[in-house]
Formats: structure tokens, C-alpha cells, sequence
């Protein structure tokens, strides 16, 4: 689906920002939501649904694997629950309880951590979740969703909470570009054409999208016009957009803010490979842990900002 970007000049705001925030407005609404955290409600910004209604929050303690079972219950009594923690915890600490609780039985569970990638910075490897991408989407009955920045981030928390069944959204520590303004209402299942070119696809997922606009840029700059996708609904896929872009370019550059090993690359690449072979280039982290630094800088490292991108997209093209 094409969404037109133009340069949006509003300042940088975190993805984890908007997650609260939303849910606050849609209990506003009218909203049966809930949210159970485990020891972590500010970071996550949680614990401004607690603030608005103190039973909307419940938060169980440094327990990750008792945080699912406890929104589990607060399913099965027709409540829209979410969860908070940071990624490396709800998602990898609480795996099993993901797994046979809440996917297995299709309860209305939304498993929705922060502090995902590579720029959660100083916290190091051990914080740095580069797998959950790969985690969520082998689930049968999870939808995935990455989203870019705020207002997307807004977007995929008011998703979640209309759709009945499991969710994984993917929400990061650190300020990002905004990509989007406000009236931004993407649709399950959907990923977003924001830039046209004819010569390479840049298919990429939240903090990357900004990366990828950038690097498109610069590629211009040279006389290479990228597509640039945002591809903000991993599961269910958006196939289609994919098909149309990659089509017309005959070279896809997938880059994202996670292991190469399962993620969006991954993902688009056994999508293609059924019905339409591209080649393709895999930006991401490859196969190894984080270290610690600062957001920008550890981006730099890993080949993950813009001008990286072009570069390897550059040499890729000419390979």
C-alpha cells in the first residue's frame, strides 16, 4: 500500500512512549484493557493506565513467567490484556507460558515489551533482545507487528486491543525519527510504500525504516532510486506489496534492528522463495550478541545506519 512520505519535522519520541499513553486512551473510551508488568511499569510506561485507574495495573514483581500467567486469567475473564518488561524478558524469560497458555489457547493476550534491539544501549548484550522477532512469529495464533515510531506505535496498541487473539508488538527504549504524523491508521496485515524507485527494494522494520528512508537519500544522491517499505505487519505479511516492489526492482535489501537469523529478512525470504525468487541482501545483526555504547553508536557498528545501508547496498548492486 503506498503512504507517500514526506520529511516530517517533529521531534524524535521513543516507540515505548506511545504504548501507555494509548492505552490510557482507549480505557477513556470505553476499552475493557488491562495491563499486568513485571517490576518494570515505568520504563515501560505501563504504569500511566495504573496512574489513570490503579485496578488496570497489576504488577506481579521481577516475575515474567507468573506476569503471562496472571494476564492469562485476566483474559479468560474477558479483559483485553497487555504486558509490559523489557523484550529479552517478556518474550524469552516467559517463552513456555507464551506458548501453551496463551497461543495455544488463542487467548486475548497482547505481549507487548520495550527496550528491544540493539539501542537499548549501555545495558549491554545480556539486555539487547535480537531474537524475538524469530520467537513471536513461529507462534501459531501470534500476529506480529513492528512499529517505526510513535504514532505507529500508537497505531499497533490500538490493533492489538480491536483484535481478538494474541499479539506481539515490538516497542524500543530509545527516541527515534518520527516517519509518521498523526492521522497514520495503518491496517493488520499491511506494510507501507514510502518512497518509489526502480532499482532496489529497502523492505525494513522499526527503527530501520528511518534508516532506510535515509539511506534512499544518499543512493539517490547516486543515481540508484530505492522503494522503501515499511514493513510494519511481519504476521500476517503484507506478500503482495512485497511482490509488486521486488517485481519492478529484482533486488531486495532487508534491514532491521534484530538477528538476520529468523527476522524480517528471513521472513521475506521464505515468502519469496514460493512464488517469487529475488535476490536479496540481509541487513540486520549477524548472529551475535550486542555490546554496550550508545544507541547511534551501536546502530554505526552494526552497519545499521543509513549510510551503511547504502554502502552495502551499493557494493550488492554492483556484485
Amino acid at each position: 500500500m503506498l503512504y507517500p512520505y514526506k520529511n516530517i519535522d517533529l521531534p524524535a519520541k521513543a516507540t515505548r512512549e506511545g504504548y501507555g499513553e494509548t492505552l490510557v486512551d482507549l480505557a477513556k473510551n470505553g476499552v475493557n484493557v488491562y495491563a499486568v508488568d513485571a517490576d518494570l511499569s515505568c520504563s515501560t510506561t505501563t504504569a500511566k493506565l495504573g496512574k489513570y485507574e490503579a485496578n488496570r495495573l497489576v504488577n506481579v514483581g521481577i516475575s515474567e513467567q507468573n506476569m503471562i500467567g496472571v494476564a492469562a486469567g485476566l483474559a479468560l475473564q474477558n479483559r483485553i490484556v497487555f504486558t509490559g518488561s523489557f523484550a529479552v524478558f517478556g518474550t524469552g524469560r516467559c517463552y513456555d507460558q507464551i506458548r501453551n497458555t496463551v497461543c495455544y489457547s488463542k487467548l486475548n493476550v497482547k505481549i507487548a515489551p520495550t527496550h528491544s534491539g540493539v539501542t537499548v544501549g549501555p545495558d549491554g548484550g545480556s539486555h539487547q533482545m535480537l531474537e524475538d522477532i524469530a520467537l513471536m512469529r513461529a507462534l501459531p495464533n501470534m500476529r506480529v507487528l513492528v512499529p517505526a515510531d510513535y504514532y505507529a506505535a500508537k497505531a499497533a496498541v490500538s490493533i492489538a486491543a480491536q483484535n481478538d487473539g494474541p499479539f506481539y508488538i515490538r516497542l524500543g527504549r530509545a527516541k527515534v525519527p518520527q516517519v509518521y504524523t498523526q492521522d497514520f491508521s495503518p491496517r493488520l496485515g499491511n506494510a507501507y510504500v514510502l518512497k518509489e524507485g526502480s532499482d532496489v527494494t529497502l523492505a525494513a522494520c522499526g527503527v530501520e525504516v528511518d534508516a532506510a528512508l535515509k539511506a534512499a537519500e544518499i543512493l539517490e544522491s547516486k543515481g540508484i532510486y530505492a522503494d522503501v517499505i515499511d514493513v510494519f505487519s511481519i504476521k500476517p505479511l503484507d506478500l503482495e506489496t512485497i511482490v509488486n516492489s521486488v517485481s519492478k526492482t529484482n533486488a531486495l535489501v532487508t534491514c532491521e534492528e534484530h538477528s538476520v537469523v529468523g527476522g524480517l529478512g528471513s521472513t521475506l525470504s521464505e515468502a519469496l522463495s514460493q512464488c517469487n525468487p529475488t535476490r536479496q541482501l540481509f541487513i540486520g545483526v549477524n548472529d551475535r550478541f550486542g555490546v554496550s555504547g550508545q544507541p547511534d553508536g551501536l546502530l554505526q557498528k552494526f552497519g545499521l545506519d543509513a549510510l551503511s545501508i547504502a554502502e552495502k547496498t551499493i557494493k550488492f548492486l554492483n556484485s
